[in-house]
This record gives structure tokens, C-alpha cells and sequence, in this order.
């Protein structure tokens, strides 16, 4: 598995452990974090870049994962689903150094994981309307 991969699977982790604590600072639970998850320090960087930007970009990001599912409450939606579509739209809008078409297939990758069938297609749905309606083209 590559390094950012791994990353990307790190800060699924942790954006579900905020998620569910209600908890919009993820700095307070990253010294437990890395105890229980060792790794090397590009993996341990840009897990935490992706995890930080989508805390931070999170009302934006909720509103168009709003947008984008019509007839589906956020609320509702599977945490691990709802986690992996945040990071998928952080990366889509805020990294463009991440080409777009790799995005959307690291959430994919991360929803076969970590999630099911039906959601990889659902995700892979509302990050591609995203790409299409809301990227800023170079």
C-alpha cells in the first residue's frame, strides 16, 4: 500500500473518531492517535494535512455534500460514508495538486475498505457531481 493510501485510510480513522465525539479540533486526540498508529512521518504529515483541512473547510463541505444527496440527511448517512465524502470533496476542492480522478478513486479505494458496495457507488456519485459543478478548472 502506498504512503499516501495509508494516509488517507489514517485520516478516515480519525476524521470517524471526531465525527463521533462531536470534537472539531483534532490536535487534542492526535498524541493517542500516533501511540496507537505508528508511522513513518510523510504518512503521519499527510494524514494530518487531510484531516485539519477538511475540519476546517467542514461547514463548506457538509453544505455541498447537502447539495449533492438530494433526499439525504447528513445526519443519517453512515459516518464512515459521510467521512470518506469530506475528505473526498477536501482534496477535490482545496488540493489541487491532487489530480481529480485520483481523489475521487482514493475515497473509492477507502469506501471498498472500509465501507460497501452500495456506498462506493454513492460516493463515487456525489464526488463526480462535485468534480463536474464545483472544481475550479486550471
Amino acid at each position: 500500500m502506498g504512503k499516501r493510501r495509508k494516509a488517507r485510510e489514517l485520516a478516515l480513522q480519525l476524521l470517524y473518531l471526531l465525527d463521533l465525539r462531536g470534537e472539531t479540533d483534532p490536535d487534542p486526540q492526535l498524541p493517542e492517535f500516533w501511540t496507537r498508529h505508528p508511522v513513518d512521518p510523510e504518512v503521519k504529515s499527510f494524514t494530518e494535512i487531510l484531516v485539519r483541512g477538511t475540519k476546517l473547510h467542514q461547514p463548506k463541505i457538509d453544505e455541498l455534500i447537502t447539495q449533492c444527496t438530494e433526499h439525504w440527511d447528513l445526519e443519517r448517512m453512515a459516518v464512515v460514508d459521510r467521512n470518506i465524502l469530506r475528505e473526498g470533496i477536501f482534496e477535490l476542492l482545496w488540493m489541487a495538486e491532487v489530480p481529480p480522478k485520483v481523489a475521487i478513486n482514493e475515497a473509492l479505494e477507502v469506501a471498498k475498505k472500509f465501507s460497501t458496495q452500495e456506498s462506493s457507488r454513492f460516493i463515487n456519485g456525489v464526488l463526480d457531481r462535485v468534480r463536474k459543478e464545483l472544481r475550479p478548472t486550471p
